[in-house]
This record gives structure tokens, C-alpha cells and sequence, in this order.
């Protein structure tokens, strides 16, 4: 039996992070969510092989940050938790690390607030990604991060969201302006290069909805990210991020790890 919907939740509307928690295997979503999931992969079944390769290549960038020396990570569209986690990869590196665990979704916020309470140096934060003054404000006093010093902002299946309408280039160049040299960004996107069937029934089955997809090219893509130098392979397939030997999927998303000099 589901559980009744946060207030404020309308559970006949797609959501993004529970088509994608539905994906991974995890238990909290709705029907509607469960329908588009369901007929993404009556297409192309490899989207859960896709889901996988997103999940981890969040958590790899966030090791590489981690690595190179960042202590302080935003993770903005968080999403539901899942292991291995954000937080299981930085911590692993060094303990003593500050990670702001952002999402716009009041169910995604719930779960998140469960599954850190209590836990040092993590902070579960309702923002959207298209309110960057909102987010730069309070990350100080809520989370205790010091945009004077680098940083590493965490964009794993957020952009292909966000519509044109909604200037993704300009959110994204307000983080680059406040975000110290050194710092770290790691996204990924829907690409264009997807297969035609794929991407024209997604963008039929989110449209109105806040899952509602937008696929870009990689010119598109890198045109989002100007002023920060991209490590090879640049704007890649994320499974050329993670290996040389893993299948291509007829859902093409392409992923990225830029640094401010």
C-alpha cells in the first residue's frame, strides 16, 4: 500500500527523482511515476543500466573533488538517497568534509532530512537550482560552506530539466561568479545523439509535468559551463567516464567535470 503524499505533492504528476529512484530499484514513488518509468524502458530497457552509470558517476566526480582537496560540496537536485551515496564517496576520502544536500521536491527533502539527521557535517536544504541567489545566500549559515574557498557543486540528472526559458546558462554563470579558483562543478545531460524514439516519447510523457525533459547537444551543453576548463573527456557519454569496455544505451546522457582556474 502507498504511503499518502506529503502535502503539497500532487502524486499524479511525474516527478524526476522518483522516476529516477523507481530506476534504481528503490520503492519511493508513485504510480505515475512507476507509468513513465515503465514506458521509458519498454523502449530502451538499458535505462536502468543508464541510471546505474549516473549514480556512479556522481559519486566518482564527487572522489575526484574530494581527492584534488575539496572539502565542501553542494549537491543540488540530491535527489532520494541512495547507496552508495555523496557522502559515502567524500567521506571515504577524508571524514571531515561539509556536504549541502539540496532538492526542490518536499518528498525528496523528507527522505534526505531522515536519512542525515544527525549526521556531522551534512545539510539538507529545499532549493531550486533556478534560484541561485536563494541557494549562494544560504549556504554559509545553513551549511557552513565557504564559497571564499574552492568547492565542488554536484549537477547529476538536474540540467535535462531545466527549459530554455529558464536561462540555464545564466543560473550556472552566477555559481561560476561566486565560486572560489580551484573550485569543482560535475554534471550530466540528456543528449540529442539519444535514440529519435526515446527522446520523442519522453518529452510526450513529462511534458507539463516537473519531470518535463529537454535534450541538448554538446555544443549546447559546454555553452553552459563557459569560464570553466573541462577535464578529458570532456563533454562525454558518462560511461567513457567510468570505463573503456561498457555498452552504449540508446539513451545517450553525457556528463562533465569542469574546474574555475
Amino acid at each position: 500500500m502507498e504511503r499518502p503524499a506529503p502535502k503539497g505533492v500532487d502524486p499524479a504528476k511525474p516527478n524526476a527523482a522518483r522516476i529516477y529512484n523507481y530506476l534504481l530499484g528503490g520503492k519511493d514513488n508513485y504510480e505515475a511515476d512507476r507509468v513513465v518509468a515503465k514506458r521509458m524502458l519498454s523502449i530502451a530497457l538499458d535505462n536502468r543500466t543508464v541510471a546505474w552509470f549516473s549514480r556512479e558517476f556522481l559519486t566518482g566526480s564527487a572522489k575526484l573533488a574530494a581527492e584534488a582537496g575539496i572539502r565542501q560540496f553542494v549537491d543540488i537536485g540530491s535527489g532520494i538517497p541512495t547507496s552508495p551515496s555523496v557522502h559515502e564517496a567524500i567521506t571515504a576520502v577524508d571524514p571531515d568534509m561539509r556536504l549541502a544536500a539540496i532538492d526542490y521536491d518536499p518528498v525528496v527533502f523528507a527522505h534526505t532530512n531522515a536519512m542525515y539527521n544527525g549526521v556531522p557535517g551534512v545539510t539538507t536544504m529545499l532549493g531550486d537550482f533556478r534560484d541561485p541567489d536563494d541557494i549562494i545566500a544560504r549556504l554559509p549559515a545553513e551549511a557552513g560552506i565557504d564559497l571564499s574557498q574552492p568547492v565542488a557543486i554536484l549537477l547529476v540528472g538536474v540540467l535535462h530539466f531545466i527549459l530554455e526559458h529558464e536561462c540555464p546558462a545564466a543560473v550556472m554563470a552566477r555559481f561560476h561568479e561566486v565560486m572560489a579558483p580551484g573550485s569543482y562543478v560535475a554534471f550530466t545531460h540528456g543528449a540529442t545523439e539519444s535514440d529519435e524514439t526515446w527522446v520523442t516519447q519522453t518529452v510526450t510523457d513529462t511534458v507539463g509535468s516537473t519531470a518535463q525533459f529537454v535534450f541538448r547537444s554538446r555544443a549546447d551543453v559546454a555553452a553552459i559551463f563557459t569560464g570553466f576548463d573541462l577535464l578529458d573527456p570532456g563533454i562525454a557519454p558518462i560511461q567513457h567516464w567510468l570505463g573503456d569496455d561498457l555498452p552504449e544505451t540508446r539513451m545517450v546522457v553525457t556528463g562533465g567535470i569542469g574546474r574555475k582556474l
